[in-house]
């Protein structure tokens, strides 16, 4: 029987939601190695234009397992709590605002899970990024370049008696001591020094926004007010920071924008500005510059300049789109972007950029670190994946914008770790700008990693000189299993390319390989490689 497209997973939704709440009923969810989040409307629907009241028990032992059954020892007490999204409101798997609250209704600052105290909190579910934990990594990396990026804890969420999956309980951006920490605007601060700051702007769609924001006086942007928010922000605090970003584009598109003091320079925080980039970059993100875009400004006593981040929202981030090329893991997303594709003709920027790349990717931002975390948030979520994916049955099934389609969650992740090291590549050989980094190797000298290898392997190699470079695979009977390289020509200095496991649509057998990298046709360099896994 063959079924439309969109009825075909009408079904399978409701066959996986008969099967999840038959689960519950016989009690089959009954722990977790993770923390358990239970929330009880009280029989009233959630809804995405207004809050309800709900009650919220968290329940979290750390390295002890979480029973359904245990007393609460996070929180216990009263929520509102909405839908929340753009695009994800067409998921079946919801994400939720929540705000916890005292009895009567006040706002109520707490820790859960081991978070800062707040108020204000995201749970967001993650569902077409089928690794889960693409936020969390996107967040994690730009928190290690030394900027606040929303902190996050996994938990497991029921819902009305009702298992619903993986979860990702998030900070909401908000200005906070703990979170985006700036100065806080009064209503009653609206000249001198005080109204300079603190203002947090963002560029989004407007889903669920019932206020106004203003376009850029160019017409090249349409920004939003996020606090103070639209309905508490003053007349004189409006003027003030719509004044300072049409001043920013005028002298961004200026002749004279380089110039250190007469240009855009004088009032961005450039580290933040190239960190935000990198990030943006490194994960490809879709949406990234054009939404989910936040940008904050302190006090000019307090520096004053315009900050971007904290970075937000990259579910379709590293490869998990195929559309606009996200899933490819070259090009520069930044080109497309006015603002952006301007910082990016300015060589002192790019030189800039390029000195502050070639930093981190020796630490905060190297393959290992990145791979290590990867396998570290994998390893946490090997029990509950396998819940939630029962519970959602969509491994092994195309999902809007999903490029790549795994048949296990293993083959998620996998895939994640390929396409990252694959772009990291890429950027270390094409970010622009200029900077004369000391190489690590000798002429003709090269790296192999990791090794054992699994899904691929990167080669790493220097050039004195100008040359035609191949990379051939042998097994250890010298017979030939694979060309990587075929004479490309390759200019002086480094290189990196990766290979995958995979020759000719056939993953290569688990073994010892000899790798060998020739110059204009003379072997410079072999190596032993291990095939495993």
């Amino acid at each position: 029987m063959n079924l439309p497209a969109n009825r075909y997973f009408k079904i399978l939704a409701l066959v996986c939601l008969m099967n999840s709440k038959a689960a519950v009923a016989q009690g089959q969810f009954v722990s977790s190695n993770i923390p358990i989040v239970i929330i009880d409307t009280q029989g009233r629907k959630i809804h995405d234009d207004y809050r309800v009241t709900a009650n919220m028990k968290v329940l979290d032992n750390g390295a002890q397992r979480n029973f359904v059954s245990d007393v609460a020892n996070g929180y216990e007490g009263k929520i509102s709590i909405e839908t929340r999204g753009s695009t994800s409101q067409s998921f079946p798997k919801k994400q939720y605002g929540i705000e916890t609250q005292t009895s009567d209704g006040d706002n109520n600052n707490v820790s859960l899970l081991g978070l800062p105290e707040e108020n204000d909190w995201i749970l967001s579910s993650p569902y077409s990024d089928k690794s889960l934990i693409r936020n969390i990594l996107a967040y994690k990396l730009s928190e290690s370049l030394g900027h606040y990026a929303p902190r996050t804890r996994l938990c497991e969420l029921l819902l009305n008696d009702e298992y619903v999956g993986v979860y990702v309980l998030t900070e909401k951006i908000k200005r906070d001591a703990n979170r985006v920490n700036i100065a806080k605007l009064n209503p009653d601060e609206e000249q001198g020094d005080d109204v300079t700051g603190g203002y947090i702007i963002k560029i989004d769609k407007t889903t669920g926004d019932n206020c106004a924001g203003w376009h850029t006086e160019t017409k090249s942007q349409y920004l939003q007010y996020e606090y103070p928010d639209c309905d508490e922000i003053i007349p004189a605090q409006k003027s003030y920071i719509q004044g300072y970003f049409n001043d920013f584009e005028r002298k961004l598109f200026s002749n004279d924008f380089t110039d250190s003091t007469q240009g855009y320079w004088s009032l961005i925080d450039l580290n933040s500005t190239l960190d935000y980039l990198i990030i943006n970059e490194l994960s490809k993100n879709v949406d990234g510059y054009f939404f989910s875009t936040f940008m904050h400004k302190d006090k000019q006593s307090k520096g004053g300049k315009l900050n971007f981040g904290p970075v937000w929202d990259y579910n379709i981030a590293f490869g998990n789109a195929n559309y606009r090329n996200g899933y490819t893991t070259d090009g520069l997303l930044a080109f497309k972007h006015p603002w952006w594709n301007r910082f990016l003709q300015d060589s002192v920027f790019c030189n800039r950029l390029k000195e502050r790349w070639d930093n981190v990717r020796k630490n905060e931002l190297s393959n290992t670190r990145i791979l290590n975390l990867i396998d570290s948030l994998a390893l946490v979520l090997n029990e509950a994946q396998a819940r939630n994916f029962e519970k959602w049955c969509i491994l092994g099934k195309p999902l809007w914008p999903n490029y790549y389609v795994g048949t296990s969650y293993t083959d998620e992740i996998r895939f994640l770790k390929s396409w990252i090291i694959n772009r990291l590549n890429w950027l270390d050989n094409n970010i622009p700008g200029e900077f004369e980094s000391y190489a690590p190797f000798n002429e003709y000298e090269a790296n192999v990693f990791p090794n054992p290898f699994d899904y691929f392997l990167t080669i790493s190699f220097l050039l004195e000189d100008d040359g035609y470079v191949s990379i051939d695979l042998l097994d250890m009977q010298g017979n030939s299993v694979a060309s990587v390289l075929n004479e490309m020509p390759y200019k002086a200095g480094k290189h990196k390319i990766t290979c995958s496991s995979f020759v000719n649509g056939n993953r290569l057998s688990n073994g010892v390989y000899l790798l060998v990298l020739k110059v204009d046709d003379t072997v410079v360099f072999t190596e032993r490689i291990i095939k495993k896994y």
